[in-house]
C-alpha cells in the first residue's frame, strides 16, 4: 500500500502540533470536496491548509504515484528535468514526481497563498527545497517557459467546463514532454476528462495512458473509466477523517498525453477487478479495437496464471 514519504508525513504532523480545530476543518473540507466545491471557498488560512494536507494529501499522493508508475513503464526513457505542478495545492503531486524522478527542478503553481506557504514549509530541507512557488490562477495563467513534465492533480474539477478546456490547452502548450492530469474517479469528472482528451488529440497530443488507442472512448453510461489505489492511513489521518479502517481506497481517473516520440501506450487495459473462480478468470478489457470481455480458462495454465496476476488498472501485453 502507498503512503506518504517519511519526511513529508513528519513535516505535516509537526506543523499540525498544537493547532486546535483541525479535525472540524478537515470534516468541512472533506464534505466540500464530496460536493465538488472549489478549494478557494474553504481554504482561508494556514489552519485550513494544514487540515487539507492531513485529510487529502495521502490519497492525492497515492493516485499521482500510481499514474507516475504507469508513466515510467510506458515511457522508460523519459527523464524529465523540469516540472510544472499546476493547481499544486500544498505540493502533493510535486512530492510524488520528486520520488519518481530524482533531481527534477519543480515549479508549484496555485492561486491560494495559504497552500503555497504550506508547500514551502513542507519542502524545507528536502528535495523540493529549491522549488519555485508561483501564485497564479489555473484558469487564467500564462507563463514564459515550458516544462518537460506538467502535472495537474484534482484541480480541473474545480473549474467550469469552458474554463477546464481553456486551462487544459494552456497546460499542454507549457509541456515539452508529458502532461499528466489526475481527477476524482467520478462519472462527472471522467466525462469532462474525455472532453479534454478529445481536445488534446486535436492539438496533436498522443494519449499514452490509460487508453491503448487514440479513438473515442468506447465506454457508455453508466460505465466510466476510473481506477483505485489503496493507501495506508496514519493515526492522524484516521482521526481527521473519522475513520476506523487502517487503509483507504482512492478512486481516480487520469489522462497522460505525450509529445510525439515519447513512449507507447499499452496494448490493453483492465477496466475493473477481474472475476476469478477455480475454472477461469474473466477480464474486462479496453484494447486497440475497443472493449473486450476475455475469459481465460484454467486449463490454459500459463495464460490462467498470468491472468490471475492482473488487477484493475493493469496494462496487458495483448
Amino acid at each position: 500500500m502507498t503512503e506518504l514519504p517519511a519526511d513529508l508525513g513528519a513535516a505535516v504532523r509537526r506543523l499540525a502540533e498544537g493547532r486546535q480545530g483541525l479535525s472540524d476543518s478537515s470534516q468541512r473540507i472533506s464534505e466540500h470536496y464530496r460536493q465538488r466545491g472549489a478549494s478557494r471557498q474553504v481554504i482561508g488560512g494556514a489552519d485550513d491548509a494544514i487540515a487539507y494536507a492531513l485529510s487529502r494529501m495521502p490519497a492525492t499522493y497515492a493516485a499521482v504515484s500510481a499514474v507516475l508508475e504507469e508513466v515510467q513503464v510506458r515511457a522508460p526513457g523519459f527523464a524529465p528535468r523540469t516540472l510544472l505542478d499546476a493547481g499544486a495545492g500544498p505540493g502533493t503531486a510535486a512530492w510524488a514526481v520528486a520520488e519518481a524522478f530524482e533531481g527534477i527542478a519543480s515549479t508549484l503553481m496555485d492561486h491560494n497563498r495559504s497552500f503555497l506557504e504550506l508547500a514551502g514549509r513542507l519542502a524545507e530541507g528536502t528535495a523540493l527545497a529549491g522549488a519555485e512557488l508561483l501564485k497564479a490562477d489555473l484558469g487564467q495563467f500564462e507563463l514564459a517557459k515550458r516544462y518537460d513534465l506538467v502535472t495537474c492533480a484534482y484541480a480541473l474539477t474545480e473549474l467550469s467546463d469552458a474554463e477546464m478546456l481553456v486551462s487544459a490547452e494552456r497546460l499542454w502548450r507549457h509541456s515539452d514532454g508529458l502532461l499528466a492530469i489526475i481527477e476524482p474517479g467520478r462519472p462527472r469528472d471522467y466525462q469532462r476528462l474525455m472532453a479534454v482528451r478529445r481536445r488534446l488529440i486535436e492539438l496533436e497530443g498522443r494519449v499514452l495512458a490509460p487508453c491503448p488507442h487514440q479513438q473515442e472512448c468506447p465506454l457508455t453510461e453508466p460505465d466510466w473509466c476510473h481506477f483505485s489505489v489503496r493507501l495506508n492511513r496514519s493515526r492522524e489521518h484516521m482521526r481527521m477523517k473519522g475513520g476506523t479502517l487502517g487503509y483507504e481506497d482512492e478512486k481516480y481517473s487520469y489522462l497522460v498525453v505525450a509529445r510525439p516520440g515519447i513512449g507507447a501506450p499499452a496494448p490493453g487495459r483492465v477496466l475493473r477487478r477481474p472475476e476469478e473462480n477455480k475454472f477461469s478468470v474473466t477480464l474486462a478489457l479496453c484494447g486497440a479495437d475497443g472493449l473486450e470481455t476475455r475469459v481465460v480458462p484454467s486449463r490454459d495454465k500459463p495464460a490462467f496464471k498470468a491472468a490471475k496476476r492482473l488487477d484493475w488498472g493493469d496494462a496487458t501485453d495483448d
